[in-house]
């Protein structure tokens, strides 16, 4: 397992015990897990007492034992591990399972719904887990059926990790919120794992402008090579970035912008750089308040607002994606570096410095 002991800590491998599947749990040996950005924001947020934790939420493995109770799955199945939801709410039944109203009992707690963990220390104490349902940052994680998409046995599990996720959400937001029709516009703040999937949904789909604001000259060369037009921001003041924007969209702004940073400055600005009753989609997990332009929200009828995973419902959503990989109109497939999960501080410390898009950690 990757374990970080304390609020705010590194990731230390350490050895731990899980637990036998229950009826309704799914045992999965980890093949590759994506490193997201919420993996190493959440380490910061969780209060001391959940602590020591095993993150990871973009796992993709083989099923090795299977509840009584689950259906649809069976040893030796190949799977991707995405976020749960209880299937039975009103916002799932709807089909709105990220809205799920159990959301954070499955999701973040870390703990089964009884309070039990999966997992313990060596002498027995709790360690916090089940994170995104799965705290796939180790050899074995305990899934659900809910949070478990059967994949091709044929595909490359260090490819289709980040699709529990990452990519999920980019995607996600794209084609089931913004849902851009080929004549408008899309400005994307942010080239790294999640606006890359954004910008390249939005092409799949024939949007003919499609724009990608970033600082990293690598992270740009990624967006032109999927059809995005680049605009580097670099040495630019925001009022400078807002003019660019609005000059490679005709002059009015973006009719749609997705932040994938959760930079404020940069917030505000791909609020101010939408044309008129544009939308903004804030995607991104670190500040605790947005500064927004009142006048020009107010005057333009501008919309700002955010989706948890893309609006997803990944037992959907995967499938879909894979099979847009397959037809060749989503290649994410050169964002991803693998690393041995012995490396995680070294692909921590990479995609903090914004040397890669995507790590994923191989056993």
């Amino acid at each position: 397992m990757a374990l970080v002991a304390e609020q705010g800590g590194t990731f230390e491998l350490a050895e731990v015990e899980i637990d036998e599947p229950r009826d309704d749990e799914v045992l999965v040996r980890i093949v590759a897990t994506g490193l997201c950005h919420t993996d190493l924001t959440m380490r910061h947020f969780l209060p001391p007492e959940m602590f020591p934790h095993v993150f990871g939420h973009e796992g993709a493995g083989v099923v090795e034992a299977v509840g009584s109770l689950v259906e649809g799955i069976t040893v030796g199945d190949h799977v991707v591990l995405s976020f749960r939801s209880c299937r039975e709410c009103a916002a799932c039944k709807a089909g709105d399972v990220g809205y799920c109203e159990q959301t954070l009992l499955l999701n973040y707690m870390g703990m089964r719904a009884d309070g039990s963990t999966t997992m313990t220390a060596g002498d027995g104490a709790p360690v916090f887990g089940s994170f995104f349902g799965q705290s796939s940052l180790a050899r074995h994680a305990l899934a659900h059926a809910d949070n478990c998409v059967v994949v091709d046995p044929a595909l490359d599990l260090r490819i289709a990790a980040p699709y529990g996720c990452g990519f999920q959400t980019g995607a996600g937001t794209v084609l089931n919120v913004l849902r851009p029709a080929p004549s408008e516009s899309l400005a994307v703040y942010g080239a790294g794992a999640v606006g890359l999937a954004a910008v390249a949904a939005a092409v799949a789909e024939g949007v003919t402008t499609v724009l990608a604001v970033d600082l990293v000259a690598d992270r740009l060369a990624q967006a032109e090579r999927l059809g995005a037009t680049p605009v580097d921001a670099s040495g630019l003041e925001p009022a400078q970035v807002v003019a660019r924007v609005k000059e490679l969209t005709g002059g009015a702004g973006s009719t749609y912008a997705i932040d994938t940073t959760a930079l404020p400055v940069v917030v505000k600005q791909a609020q101010q750089a939408l044309a008129p009753r544009g939308t903004l989609v804030a995607l991104g997990l670190g500040p605790e308040e947005y500064q927004l332009d009142a006048i020009d929200l107010l005057h333009g009828g501008k919309r700002v607002m955010s989706s948890i995973e893309g609006d997803s419902d990944p037992l959907e959503m995967v499938p879909r994606l894979l099979a847009l990989r397959e037809a060749g109109r989503f290649d994410l497939d050169a964002l991803v570096t693998t690393y041995s999960f012995e490396q995680i501080g070294e692909a921590v410390e990479d995609v903090l410095a914004g040397r890669v898009v995507k790590p994923v950690l191989v056993w």
